[in-house]
């Protein structure tokens, strides 16, 4: 049975049609699912599980057989038992769980890496499809004028030089244009790389350069200081070297190793006996002290660069919230007032050269300065959104 050729051309339509645009959440989602680096990162909780196991483990008991075809006992069999002391089993697992959990944090903070890489590689392409469609104004523009021009030479309103002026103008929009084609097509590679598709693939996007709220600097700062996966992998590291503290004061305790065992044939003694024993080292030589005071200066010097990094976050935080809130008015300043006049103008301009109030030569002059302004305003909203992105990345956490 065949398809109806309307609905038959109405699939293939839609085969040929470009992929909706992604908005950025889309964009992180994708990217964090598609991310090797977290792939690799996730592996180590199998790692972490395994040592887990390692840290629970219990000493193996030992059987020694002897015999003796000289001297008496002829046969003995002894069952030897280590016995941890101190309670090195309970901190060695203590330590096996906070590197459990510091390998969790690092993995949250790899996620927040992922994240500030996409909005980056996300806003580059948003900000690459505007420059091309101003590009494209402009040469539809300069089009325009180049046919005014060429209908006044004809009519014989304006000299042979407006005409070449024009064409002039209208190769110069065009070689615009193709740069902007090239930047775009570098800007989508980086995303579709994040994104773990082919760099060639089609893709555009959906959200604008004014999209993001920019928290104020001292709530900015609170939400780092409870949030920043930067100061929760330090922490935990803190966590875990405490635990790393203990064991080693734990191991300063000796072990025992407890031992009985069966004697046979020792005439005229005895034909079967027993034996019992217990073993102790004697800390002479070595205490373990010297590991202790190393984990200890571990630890004191893991508590002052967590404090040192909470200190440089309140600085960094503060200092990119203020900025970013700096661009958004400087990008909101261009899309709510400067451009409005701008197209005013362009488009008064254009009515003025039409209608021979003016030269070919402002008319391009004031396409060129109005073609700047649109530049301007998508290279505000670049920053607006880098500065986002610094924010995101000093708080060490997504913005709210």
């Amino acid at each position: 049975m065949h398809l109806p050729s309307v609905l038959l051309g109405a699939l293939l339509a839609l085969q040929a049609a470009p992929p909706a645009p992604l908005t950025l959440d889309e964009a992180m989602t994708a990217a964090l699912a598609a991310s090797p680096a977290l792939r690799a990162a996730g592996l180590g909780r199998a790692e972490a599980a395994a040592r887990g196991d390692l840290a629970r483990q219990r000493p193996n008991p030992e059987i020694a057989l002897e015999e003796s075809p000289q001297d008496f006992p002829r046969d003995a069999a002894t069952v030897s038992l280590p016995i941890e002391r101190g309670g090195k089993r309970r901190w060695r697992i203590e330590v096996a769980e906070a590197q459990a959990r510091s390998g969790e944090a690092e993995i949250a903070r790899l996620r927040v890496d992922v994240r500030n890489q996409v909005r980056r590689a996300y806003f580059a392409l948003s900000a690459a499809q505007r420059r091309l469609e101003e590009t494209a104004e402009l040469r539809q523009l300069a089009q325009r004028a180049d046919d005014t021009a060429h209908a006044r030479f004809e009519s014989g309103d304006v000299p042979r030089l407006d005409v070449l002026q024009a064409e002039l103008a209208v190769l110069q929009a065009a070689n615009e244009t193709d740069k902007a084609r090239g930047l775009l097509a570098g800007a989508r590679a980086d995303l579709n790389a994040l994104l773990g598709r082919p760099l060639d693939a089609p893709l555009a996007v959906s959200t604008t350069l004014d999209a993001g709220r920019v928290p104020p600097p001292d709530e900015a700062v609170r939400l780092a200081l409870s949030s920043s996966t930067e100061l929760a992998v330090l922490e935990l590291g803190i966590a875990q070297q405490k635990a790393q503290v203990e064991l080693a004061r734990a191991e300063a305790v000796p072990d025992v190793t407890a031992a009985a065992g069966v004697l046979h044939h020792a005439p005229p003694d005895f034909d079967w006996g027993w034996r019992g024993g217990i073993t102790i080292p004697l800390p002479i030589f070595s205490r373990n002290r010297a590991q202790t005071r190393l984990e200890e200066a571990t630890l004191a010097r893991l508590q002052a660069e967590s404090a040192a990094a909470a200190a440089r976050l309140r600085g960094e935080v503060y200092s990119a919230a203020a900025n970013a809130e700096v661009q958004r008015l400087a990008y909101l300043r261009y899309r709510d007032g400067i451009l409005p006049r701008a197209a005013e103008v362009e488009s008064l301009a254009e009515d003025s050269y039409r209608s021979g109030q003016t030269n070919l030569a402002t008319l391009l002059q004031t396409l060129q300065s109005v073609h700047d302004l649109y530049l301007q305003a998508v290279q505000a909203g670049t920053e607006y959104q880098n500065a986002l992105a610094d924010l995101e990345r000093a708080m060490g956490a997504p913005l709210p």
